[in-house]
């Protein structure tokens, strides 16, 4: 209906500019499709790499006649000290070379700004990653709104918005809590876990990069949110006012896609053949399997996915485990194959290296638990299948999103939430975290409830009528207002 909408008018055009990681560009890809579904035009801007790794799954859209098109500039890794092909935060050695890399995607700077030259008319808004700070300059010279894409929630967003405003956590040491004043909800943190930006900065450059960021965000037109009203209501009003009201939740995107295999390679070809992981999944029963997946780049130590084994090994239950360590996998595959742990589980047990087709299992009746991360994909993405989480965060927004589920949703638990980060967990721990999720009480069973009721919430958002709906239509309306003002100016 949105599209038939349109018709009849002058078609908007949109330049989406993601950022090369998997954890950004799959929502992106998302976005760019729901706004194609709404009648916008999109180009995404790409390199070569990343149109092959995250654009197929758009293929069947865009043979439908969605209008969505890729515009593919070259990158110079190898200029920038990167490794040949090396086009994403996935893809690099290690974290050292992220400075290196958010330099070689300055590069297409140039490349757009070309581009833009020669349109008439010119893109009527660009979209870009709030990672990326040169689509701001882009905006400004050719006069243009743009609007940042961030797949953190309301609640992050309002976090990050205090400590700026208040800088409360200067006034503790590292290891003391403190509550984030003004808070609809009582969030109690320590400052070791907090983003980089209010720590001491792990990267060199990353505190001014950070600083240019903030600017950036300050006088972009307007944030575009993978979230949705119902999920969120205090903090999607406050987080409002921020930003005058020009914040849209449009969420959840990972819903745009609807047919199996788009879900089952969305954000890359998945490592496991989709029927025999579904074959897996119909053979256990109902909410009984443990889904473990600590993201595209974890770099949790060896060490503690030791510990993770043995606890799900404990734990008796059937599940599905992504084993992932960054450069350091094959260290945790040598003790898989040395312990014989494949062997002694493999009756309750499925393994997936490489990539897994995470919204697929995820969706199956059969799960009944979301051991995670608590990446802000993931999050959304266990909030939309109903299930229940068990936290583990690594680093950065994460330990927000901890607190998000555990304290405001109340549909997960925390392995170690008395723990300063990074400290290392012992099975019993995981194991514990396990056993109170899983169990069949009283608490569980409010528990799954709750999950359940926000995953279906997620899908009332997004349908015709729906806030998220609705969202994108107001988005869509207000750069068709500013398209016009602008014009007869």
């Amino acid at each position: 209906m949105a599209i038939e909408e349109l018709k009849d008018q002058s078609q908007l055009h949109f330049l989406v500019i993601p950022l090369g990681s998997s954890g950004h560009y799959i929502p992106t890809i998302d976005m760019a499709k729901l706004l194609a579904q709404h009648g916008v035009k999109i180009t995404i801007v790409t390199t070569p790499v990343s149109a092959i790794r995250f654009g197929s799954v758009l293929d069947q859209a865009i043979q439908s006649g969605l209008p969505i098109d890729f515009l593919k500039f070259p990158f110079p890794s190898t200029e920038f000290g990167l490794p040949e092909g090396c086009e994403t935060i996935d893809d690099l050695p290690h974290m050292g070379l992220i400075m290196a890399l958010l330099s070689a995607y300055s590069t297409q700077q140039q490349h757009v700004e070309q581009y833009i030259e020669k349109l008439n008319p010119r893109p009527h808004c660009i979209i870009s990653d709030s990672f990326l700070i040169w689509p701001n300059e882009t905006a400004k010279k050719f006069q243009i709104p743009r609007i940042i894409f961030d797949s953190m929630n309301c609640f992050t967003q309002m976090c990050n918005h205090i400590l700026y405003l208040t800088k409360v956590h200067e006034s503790v040491e590292e290891s003391e809590s403190f509550v984030l004043p003004g808070l609809p909800d009582r969030i109690e943190l320590t400052r070791c876990q907090l983003p980089s930006v209010f720590n001491a900065p792990d990267l060199k450059g990353m505190s001014d990069y950070s600083e240019k960021i903030r600017i950036s965000e300050l006088e972009a037109y307007g944030v575009v949110i993978n979230s949705f009203q119902e999920l969120e209501p205090g903090y999607v009003d406050e987080f409002q006012k921020v930003r005058g009201g020009k914040a849209w939740c449009i969420g959840p995107l990972s819903l745009c896609h609807t047919d199996a295999r788009e879900t089952a390679e969305r954000g890359n070809k998945s490592s496991i053949n989709k029927n025999e992981c579904l074959k897996w999944l119909d053979s256990q029963e109902n909410g009984s399997v443990i889904y473990v997946c600590l993201g595209s780049i974890s770099q949790i130590h060896p060490d503690q996915l030791v510990q993770l084994a043995l606890a799900l090994e404990s734990s008796k239950n059937p599940f599905i485990w992504v084993v992932r360590a960054g450069n350091r996998t094959n260290i945790i595959e040598k003790w898989i194959d040395d312990e014989g742990f494949e062997e002694r589980t493999k009756d309750r047990a499925l393994l997936i290296r490489g990539w897994a087709p995470q919204l697929l299992v995820l969706s199956h009746p059969s799960i009944g638990a979301f051991l995670t991360h608590c990446g802000s994909n993931s999050l959304v993405e266990g909030i939309c299948a109903g299930v229940p989480m068990i936290t583990w965060p690594q680093y950065q927004e994460q330990f927000y999103n901890e607190k998000f589920v555990v304290n405001v949703l109340k549909t997960g638990v925390s392995i170690g939430e008395q723990k300063k980060p990074r400290m290392a967990m012992t099975s019993e721990e995981i194991s514990k975290a396990i056993e109170i999720v899983m169990e069949q009480g009283s608490e569980g069973e409010e528990r799954r409830k709750r999950a359940k009721e926000l995953g279906e919430m997620a899908y009332q958002a997004i349908e015709d009528g729906g806030s998220s709906y609705r969202n994108v239509t107001r988005l869509i309306q207000d750069i068709r207002n500013h398209a016009i003002s602008t014009k007869s100016t």
